[in-house]
């Protein structure tokens, strides 16, 4: 029995001694463009009345929703990172991933031991093998006792590529998780940032819908008087209708938000405990960070995860160039047989050693076009990462002239808001004097009302744009005090 340790030894030196076919990983190169943008890139994001933005260079936070400053949007966006089920899905995933390449490094890495024990109740008949000169004996039981060892040389490194991929597929899914994890993160953002802003225009209809009501009762006591027409009474009314028709829709498109955060946070709908966000309580981020082009294949989670899948794909190739060439197993028993218990561990009197070798000849090219099959897989994983990294750079790109539009659009909505309010505050005094028509004074206030609705959509969309920026560029996953690897 000496022998088992020592041939299996000499496995390990071998196996640690071959070489592993198939490529090398080598992570693509990184974009080498300065800016995001075609066209000079923005720095600072600048609207009359309201806070300015500065764009300048530098990481994420991790924690990036606090520089909006609100702390309910923190607390909301804590809870659903901790009872959100998207999340319990991505670490469920992570953890199996992280078993089966445990698993499969203990079945590779080391020797596979097992253990038999049988008993046999046997009865010999001696006459019918021709022995007549003795009596057959009568039944007895054989017992045997044996430990099994086998163990595959990995001369051709296709285990340790097995190995590898399976440590990409963990990757992969540990880019997943925070995936997910920075977009719930921006989704709770967003949603909070929308029901924000719809609040604040159901407040600016419901006010103008209250001075529409004012209006009326004055326009009809002046009809009983005789000093305006019934048809100005009318439009008045209809005025009137139109803006309480909007009042049940943005309230729907309230409760639908809440709705959607409730899920977000892992709640029912009907039993959410949710705080209300309202627009004067969030603060425009002033200052946004922005990484260079470079540093976004390594910040942007979804490519890391394509980056993930492509380390797979080549070691697949590994795999398949390995099973073209001999598979050596050893293995190595040693037992004893005995008809009493207590003899069957005296000692070992039965083993054997044995060393078998597999060498394809003939599979008609089913292992070649088996490698060409991976090869074909990798080029895809290939063609697939570089689109992730052409798609992050888009988002950014894209993200960043939507925020220098909406600096633009702020600025000339707060002009327009502020110009048909004293536009109509003029109206109304020329209508009180008699200079202007009723038709005149509706259109205006038509006017104010979608300027001022205008006004807080404009607010809103520049709060979410700033949100969109920081999931563009990779959230800040990466600055977390816990290991990447952990799960949160």
């Amino acid at each position: 029995m000496r022998a088992i340790p020592t041939l299996l030894m000499c496995a390990a030196v071998m196996s640690l001694a071959g070489c592993a076919v198939g490529p090398d990983f080598r992570t693509p190169d990184a974009p080498a463009d300065a800016r995001y943008t075609s066209g000079p890139q923005p720095e600072r994001l600048d609207a009359k009345d309201y806070p300015s933005q500065s764009l300048v260079e530098g990481d994420v936070p991790a924690q990036w929703w606090t520089l909006f400053r609100n702390s309910q949007l923190d607390e909301t966006i804590r809870v659903a990172l901790a009872n959100s089920p998207t999340l319990t899905q991505a670490q469920a995933k992570l953890r199996e991933a992280q078993e089966n390449l445990a698993a499969r490094t203990s079945a590779t890495r080391f020797p596979q031991v097992d253990a038999n024990f049988n008993a046999t109740r046997q009865q010999v008949n001696l006459q019918s093998v021709g022995i007549t000169q003795f009596p057959s004996p009568g039944p007895f039981t054989l017992y045997n006792a044996s430990v099994q060892v086998s163990y595959a040389l990995d001369l051709f490194g296709g285990q340790r590529r097995e190995l590898e991929g399976l440590q990409a597929a963990v990757d992969y899914q540990r880019y997943e998780f925070e995936a997910a994890r920075l977009s719930l993160a921006a989704n709770v953002a967003t949603a909070a940032i929308r029901e924000a802003g719809l609040r604040a225009q159901l407040a600016d209809t419901v006010a103008m819908a209250d001075a529409q009501k004012r209006q009326l009762a004055i326009m009809q006591q002046r009809l009983g008087q005789g000093g305006v027409a019934r048809v100005d009474v009318q439009r008045q009314q209809a005025e009137l209708a139109q803006t309480q028709a909007l009042i049940p829709g943005l309230s729907q498109q309230i409760d639908a938000t809440r709705h959607q955060l409730a899920v977000y946070t892992g709640q029912t709908p009907a039993a959410a405990q949710l705080p209300e966000f309202r627009l004067e309580d969030m603060q425009l981020p002033e200052t946004l960070p922005v990484s260079l082009p470079s540093e976004l294949a390594r910040r942007r989670p979804d490519i890391r995860a394509a980056e993930a899948l492509l380390h797979q794909a080549s070691a697949d190739i590994g795999v398949a160039t390995a099973n073209l060439y001999p598979q050596i197993t050893l293995t190595a028993s040693g037992g004893t047989q005995a008809m009493r218990m207590s003899d069957l561990f005296n000692s070992f009197n039965v083993w054997s050693l044995a060393a078998g070798v597999v060498q394809p000849v003939f599979h008609g090219g089913e292992l070649r076009a088996q490698k060409r099959a991976k090869e074909a897989a990798y080029e895809a994983s290939l063609g697939a990462y570089r689109q992730a990294v052409l798609q992050g750079l888009q988002n950014v790109a894209d993200t960043l002239r939507a925020l220098d539009a909406d600096a633009g659009t702020l600025q000339a909505r707060a002009d327009n808001a502020k110009q048909t309010r004293d536009t109509l505050a003029i109206v109304n005094e020329q209508y009180r004097l008699g200079g202007v028509s009723q038709f005149t004074v509706l259109d205006a206030e038509r006017q104010a009302r979608q300027a001022a609705l205008d006004l807080a959509q404009a607010r809103a969309t520049r709060l979410a744009d700033s949100a969109a920026l920081m999931q563009a560029l990779g959230g800040g996953w990466w600055g977390e005090s816990e290991t990447v690897g952990s799960l949160k």
